[in-house]
């Protein structure tokens, strides 16, 4: 479904990615862990057009897609839940999801039933249910943080990027964040996971990825990752 084949990107004249590859099958889930400053989120930003691929191709569904600006890729199917939420702050939680949904009121995403999908993400979010007519500006970090979730969600996208979902979440609220991406993960949704809690994301993933300064050192069924004696000590503090 995604497929990164030898992605190198930089900010400026500093490389970052320096030739990655990996492969987001279609209704799986892939975490991507690592230090911070590994590239984890270079490599968000470099699928999803926030920035552009030095070199290197980014397949989605069988199109290439690199280097494309961000709405023809979201257009594409794919969304991305950055780092840092990013919701419009003035305007109500109703209207960031609509929003989520743009590409599909403008007929450049299959339309599908929009108004029923918007009720299944509020079922799936009820925090999100009790506010939807507050300005999401006004909204706690882990609400702002579903928001973000749920606004992906509405694209009815192929593929879901969740960079650091659980970033500065209470420990309530990040079981709450591994719970909603269970709840996808059920309904086949095909999500790329970077995570700062690699043990959480490990659990729920099908498959994983160790990425060290932006090269992949070790990949390999979550499970074995799991029980890996580096991984362990490196990351899962084993």
């Amino acid at each position: 479904m995604l497929s990164i084949s030898n992605l190198h990107a930089a900010y400026g004249k500093v490389e970052v990615l320096h030739g990655i590859s990996l492969e987001v099958p279609k209704g799986k889930v892939v975490t991507l862990i690592g230090s911070n400053g590994a590239g984890k989120t270079t490599t968000m930003r470099a699928i999803s057009g926030m920035i552009k691929p030095v070199s290197g191709t980014v397949m989605l569904g069988g199109k290439d897609i690199t280097g494309l600006d961000s709405h023809r890729i979201s257009r594409a199917g794919l969304a991305h839940s950055p780092e840092g939420r990013r919701v419009f702050s003035t305007m109500s939680v109703n209207d960031n999801l609509m929003l989520g949904a743009f590409p599909r009121l403008t007929g450049s995403r299959p339309k599908g039933d929009v108004n029923a999908d918007l009720e299944k993400a509020m079922e799936l979010f009820p925090r999100l249910k009790e506010r939807r007519t507050q300005l999401a500006g006004t909204l706690s970090g882990g609400e702002q943080q579903m928001l973000a979730m749920a606004r992906a969600v509405m694209l009815n996208p192929d593929v879901i990027l969740l960079d650091e979902p659980s970033m500065g979440l209470a420990p309530i609220l990040v079981d709450e964040v591994f719970r909603i991406i269970r709840n996808l993960k059920e309904r086949g949704v095909t999500m790329l996971l970077v995570e700062q809690f690699a043990a959480a994301a490990l659990n729920v993933a099908d498959h994983g990825y160790v990425l060290e300064n932006g090269r992949i050192a070790v990949s390999g069924p979550a499970e074995k990752l799991r029980d890996d004696p580096a991984v362990k000590a490196a990351y899962l503090g084993g």
